[in-house]
């Protein structure tokens, strides 16, 4: 020990500094607001995203470290790769197939024709110049589908409808980033050259959309040698970062590359590991998208300061007209053509497409990444900025009452009966729960509580009677009308899903071996396809 204490002690030479600290602090800080903001709003009954762009707008960024905010590379980087991932992962893609043509043509010709209508308005509505206007026009047709799905949340709608837009959204980005590309370097080179940006679109999704079918295929290989969850969770990780930094690499759609990748992995890899494991990856990339979206939104509303919100606010609200201009001259169109290729939209859900073009961080970070040489840029960013906060802050507290008030899912003459019955039993047994209370007491006699309890017993088997012959009606429902069909398949679809949630709740927490569960849960998702899409 003697020689031991004859060395110089030495200061560690990582000790945290003083910034260091102060951006820990103020990260904590954050997540207590996020906690706060969850909190009213559950109160208030607004969507949580916009009570953390309000929170965040309250906030002054002068008090928080410089560090704090916004950055565009860690938009583009790290944020937007883990949302795509963890939306493309949870996508089943027997629903994403039903929906592939509609989805193709919002996120295809869709954001190509919004894109150019906005920037025609743009030009000669705020006077930009073309290359300028081209930019502001891709980057203000990218949707963020976090509000439109946060208001599906609080009004029932129909799965396909959320299934079209869920899947628009993982298409969209990666299209419109392709076109920024093309656009940034044509104002680098000063020309345009249609065959160069046309081979420039081909190598971006078609190589996009080969590097994530092999990166995925090769992750479901490797899920095969792996049997643990953490190991898996760090391969998915690695997988969703790592393909977005390869297609930058190779120069093809990184956002298509991490989306193909993401549907593999969600839809083949899965199927090569335990339930428990299932259980426990999809939970943590839940875990993961909420936790970079909470600060996602916290920082859209810290980048605007109000007074200069106030000072944008008319243009702001002209940029968001102008488009959705864009956006309703390509779904009426579009959508109108359907007709002849697939089951066509019914003009309601048209609607909530049009009206559900919420705009998000996305927009913001490309316009914080457009060449410093961009005529205007400074005033883009503004323009960009404001639209983003006045759309997530109007359109995100309006549209679940547009949703609420278009009545997406009519009630069905079976469903009304169904859930008037399931009223009588939830009533007829709370009341026999306190009955039984009130005679344990012995605040009740026996003889009064038999009687009373006898009463609400032949309440409860006329119910459960009467809902026994109802749901029997599922085997001849086929010649039914069509939205009593698709409420029992809608309840088929619930009443499965519940199942295979509590064998998975229950081989997580040991209580069945895997083995067993396996083919029932095979059994559950061949009921699954089977059951008609909604």
């Amino acid at each position: 020990m003697e020689r031991f204490s004859n060395l110089p002690l030495e200061e560690p030479a990582s000790l945290p500094t003083v910034e260091f600290t102060g951006l820990v602090n103020s990260l904590i800080i954050l997540l207590l607001v996020a906690i706060a903001v969850a909190l009213v709003t559950r109160w208030l009954r607004i969507p949580y995203v916009v009570g953390l762009v309000l929170a965040g707008l309250a906030i002054s960024k002068q008090a928080l470290p410089e560090s704090v905010g916004l950055n565009p590379d860690v938009i583009l980087n790290l944020f937007l790769p883990i949302l795509i991932f963890e939306a493309a992962i949870n996508t089943d893609i027997s629903r994403l197939r039903s929906t592939v043509k509609p989805i193709a043509l919002l996120a295809g010709p869709g954001v190509v024709l919004s894109a150019v209508i906005t920037a025609f308005l743009l030009k000669y509505g705020l006077g930009l110049s073309w290359i300028t206007a081209s930019a502001v026009g891709v980057i203000l047709t990218i949707t963020d589908t976090v509000s439109v799905i946060a208001a599906f949340r609080s009004v029932p709608v129909p799965g396909r409808l959320a299934t079209i837009v869920e899947g628009e959204s993982l298409f969209n980005d990666g299209i419109a980033l392709v076109l920024l590309s093309i656009i940034t370097t044509i104002h680098l080179q000063g020309a345009f050259a249609l065959g160069e940006s046309v081979e420039q679109i081909f190598i971006a999704f078609v190589g996009g959309g080969l590097l994530g079918l092999g990166l995925g295929y090769l992750c479901v290989g490797l899920f095969r040698q792996l049997d643990d969850a953490f190991s898996n969770i760090l391969l998915t990780v690695a997988v969703s970062l790592g393909t977005f930094q390869i297609g930058q690499a190779l120069g093809v759609s990184s956002a298509i590359a991490v989306v193909i990748a993401g549907l593999v992995i969600g839809n083949l890899g899965l199927r090569q590991t335990s339930a428990s494991i299932q259980v426990t990856l999809l939970n943590f990339w839940e875990y993961a998208g909420f936790g970079v979206n909470t600060f996602i939104f916290l920082f859209v509303g810290l980048e605007v300061q109000p007074p200069i919100l106030l000072e944008t606010l008319p243009t702001a609200l002209l940029a968001i007209v102008i488009y959705q201009i864009g956006r309703v001259c390509s779904i009426y169109p579009l959508l109108s053509f359907l007709r002849f290729i697939d089951r066509p939209l019914p003009l309601k859900w048209q609607h909530v497409l049009i009206f559900g073009n919420v705009k998000g961080s996305l927009s913001m970070a490309l316009a914080l990444s457009l060449p410093f040489t961009m005529p205007g840029r400074m005033q883009v960013i503004t323009l960009v900025f404001s639209t983003v906060l006045v759309s997530l802050i109007g359109q995100g507290l309006s549209l679940p009452w547009l949703v609420k008030r278009l009545q997406l899912i009519k009630p069905s003459s079976i469903g009304q009966k169904i859930e008037t019955l399931q009223l009588n039993l939830i009533a007829a047994k709370a009341a026999q729960e306190e009955l039984q209370n009130l005679l344990q007491s012995g605040s009740l006699p026996k003889f009064l509580y038999e009687e009373l309890f006898a009463s609400y017993q032949a309440r409860i088997a006329s119910s459960e009677r009467e809902l026994r012959d109802l749901y029997n009606q599922r085997i001849t429902y086929l010649s039914n009308k069509f939205e009593d069909r698709q409420y029992l398949d809608g309840l088929y679809r619930r009443l499965y899903l519940a199942e295979k949630g509590a064998i998975n709740d229950a081989i997580f927490n040991g209580l069945l071996p895997d083995g067993i569960a396996q083919s029932y849960l095979q059994e559950l998702n061949e009921k699954l396809l089977s059951l008609k899409d909604d």
